[in-house]
């Protein structure tokens, strides 16, 4: 086995911990109390699993970019084991995905920013552009400018926005639950074997960070390190799922509707905009945690609009 040097400047070891966390922690965030919903409580059984496995499997692919000075890279893997052709497979998936990924996220946005700000028309060279067309407009140029960044230490910084954002939104939920009249009553049930295989795909979307874990480890300052970085990140990003998965199963129980289709209520998310900086999906459709009208502090304008909405929950 061979096996690469590790350069002489590269990321640190703190900043490529906020950059493995923020590879892993995110939009999964609230499917887990979904998820937990459906399998019930020895389900995290599997979720502890599914993170042991996913941890074993980043170690996996740090030993295949050791085995050879020439992978650098997924695709790389890929050409090393199946060659040119297993290159090219790998690659096609791996920019699909992170490309498809993007354009969701964007669209996600779009729709965050428009319900929390539906007026907001914009206008440009004589075109009247809608809120959500142009909130995504907007946020596309911004985030273009960190494609250019082909330095690790400088991305690091843009992670750390990423993993505050998620402690923002963890501590938004046990806000809700501890101070706005909602409570942690729920029992639960302790298995659900139907709804097990709907747990256990949510729970591994979870840890799907490993297409960025080639690009964390080869620009690391001491790749000796990396195990240790990888099992930082996921008992961090373990601990994060677990307290939202408990807390929102304790909070809602079996009423928790899907993260995809349905999202937190719409009225709620007006009044919560500190959620909004995790990117994480809403919708005005369902809530995903059944939330039972909390009495936030609001101005008259926005009380009016959520005693209309009281009506309705």
């Amino acid at each position: 086995m061979e096996n690469n040097t590790p350069p002489k400047s590269g990321t640190g070891f703190f900043k490529t911990c906020f950059n493995g966390v923020n590879a892993l922690s995110g939009v999964g965030i609230l499917s887990i109390p979904y998820a937990l919903s459906q399998g019930g409580w020895l389900s995290l059984l599997i979720f502890l699993t599914i993170a042991i496995i996913c941890f074993y499997t980043g170690i996996l692919l740090q030993r295949c970019i050791d085995s050879s000075s020439l992978v650098k890279t997924y695709p790389d893997i890929g050409e090393l084991a199946f060659g040119r052709k297993g290159k090219i497979i790998v690659a096609i998936f791996l920019y699909l995905e992170l490309y498809l990924v993007a354009i969701d996220f964007l669209i996600l946005e779009g729709d965050n920013l428009e319900k929390l700000f539906p007026n907001a028309n914009f206008h440009a060279a004589g075109l009247k552009v809608g809120s959500k067309q142009g909130f995504v407009l907007i946020f596309s140029l911004l985030v273009l400018p960190t494609t250019w960044l082909r330095s690790l230490n400088m991305l690091a910084y843009v992670a750390l926005g990423g993993v505050m954002a998620s402690v923002i939104l963890i501590a938004s939920v046990l806000w809700v639950g501890t101070f706005d009249g909602v409570g942690f009553h729920k029992k639960g049930v302790p298995v659900d074997w139907s709804g097990m295989p709907t747990a256990m795909s949510l729970y591994a979307f979870c840890f799907s960070g490993h297409a960025v874990f080639p690009m964390i480890y080869t620009g690391m300052r001491n790749r000796k390190t990396f195990p240790t970085v990888l099992l930082i990140c996921f008992i961090i990003c373990t601990l994060s799922y677990g307290l939202t998965g408990v807390v929102g199963y304790l909070m809602f129980g079996e009423s928790l509707s899907s993260q995809r289709l349905s999202r937190i209520s719409f009225m709620w998310a007006r009044t919560g905009p500190s959620v909004l900086s995790s990117g994480l999906p809403w919708s005005s459709a369902q809530p995903l945690w059944p939330l039972p009208c909390p009495s936030l502090p609001m101005s008259s304008l926005l009380r009016a609009r959520f005693s209309a909405a009281r009506s309705q929950c």
